[in-house]
């Protein structure tokens, strides 16, 4: 269970199943120009021997940008997981699943990178990331 301090309050994350590996491609819910992102690292993931790393909605990870812009492409760069395909449970019993992988680019303080998210993101990383929530247009 990962812990974030957000305005002073400590916010204790919910399980969430860990579905999209490390050297997944996942695409951009932003404008920033980027297209596709292909994940390098999950920040703060603590795993098991042998075991590939693997991130969730709402989790701080290391992209670079596998398609887009010739200024964007080959740089490790931070984003945020926003959406994934696989079900995620939430504690009244309720499933909620996505058409796709998707993330949003990221500056290294938090803020994003473009204007504007593309489709829906999830609750869980909305509650965590409140820029990100500020200029998403549907929250499921």
């Amino acid at each position: 269970m990962g812990r974030r301090i957000l305005s002073g309050v400590l916010v204790r994350r919910q399980k969430i199943t860990r579905a999209v590996p490390v050297g997944s491609i996942v695409n951009c819910a932003d404008n920033s120009g980027a297209k596709k992102l292909k994940i390098i690292q999950v920040v703060g993931y603590k795993g098991r021997l042998k075991r590939r790393p693997a991130a969730c909605v709402g989790d701080h990870i290391k992209v670079s940008v596998y398609s887009g812009p010739y200024r964007l492409r080959k740089q490790v760069l931070d984003a945020v997981l926003v959406r994934q395909k696989f079900p995620i449970r939430r504690p009244d019993g309720t499933r909620v699943m996505f058409e796709d992988n998707a993330a949003v680019l990221i500056t290294p303080e938090g803020n994003p990178m473009g204007t504007e998210i593309k489709g829906p993101i999830a609750k869980e990383a909305a509650d965590l990331w409140s820029r990100i929530a500020s200029m998403a247009t549907l929250i499921i």
